[in-house]
């Protein structure tokens, strides 16, 4: 009898244990707080997509940021609009926020990592034109995506969007992380809880 209950409580506890395990991979969306700027203030002035100079053809070769990265990450050869090869309109491109195979370019969006606007708010307000270019640019913290996850994401941060494929929680904030890093850009409190969260799905 003592046996059984022995087990009877083991069996409990295993389960307690596993439903713990379980609710720390659920990381729910926070909003952003105006607490987080107690020590940054909010940016005097506001965003303007029109500062960040982005998809140049650095190197006048007709190909501009996107459709370098559109060759540089398709799984097949990929095909041109016309014989200047300057424009992308198929190839084979992953989507690693929700594992999604896409075949025309047109179905894909370039996603920042780290958003302009977000990178506006946490420490580029100040920037100059060649540093927001530089930054928009950046294949580091660029990556093909489905287009209705780049819309879904917006400028949002880890702790208010995260990609809904699980499995990329842990790659995406390693490369959050390395962007904000490298820039130097600050981080506010709810996104760095976040953000440990995330390095504990590395573990699993």
């Amino acid at each position: 009898m003592k046996k059984i209950t022995l087990l009877a409580l083991l069996f409990s506890l295993l389960t307690m244990l596993s439903s713990c395990a379980l609710e720390k991979r659920d990381i729910s969306p926070q909003p952003e707080s105006t607490a987080n700027y107690a020590e940054h203030p909010i940016p005097a002035t506001p965003y303007n997509r029109k500062d960040w100079p982005h998809w140049i053809d650095a190197d006048r070769d007709c190909q501009n940021t996107r459709q370098e990265l559109l060759i540089a990450t398709s799984r097949k050869p990929v095909e041109f609009k016309d014989s200047k090869h300057c424009t992308v309109i198929s190839g084979e491109w992953y989507g690693v926020y929700t594992g999604k195979t896409f075949t025309k370019a047109s179905d894909v969006d370039i996603d920042h990592i780290v958003p302009l606007a977000h990178a506006h708010r946490h420490g580029a307000e100040n920037w100059t034109k060649e540093q927001r270019k530089t930054f928009a640019n950046d294949f580091e913290n660029l990556l093909v995506v489905d287009d209705a996850a780049n819309q879904s994401k917006s400028d949002k941060a880890p702790h208010e969007w995260l990609p809904p494929l699980k499995s990329y929680w842990c790659e995406y904030g390693k490369r959050w992380e390395r962007i904000k890093e490298k820039y130097r850009l600050w981080y506010s409190s709810q996104e760095r809880i976040t953000l440990n969260q995330l390095a504990e799905t590395c573990l699993e």
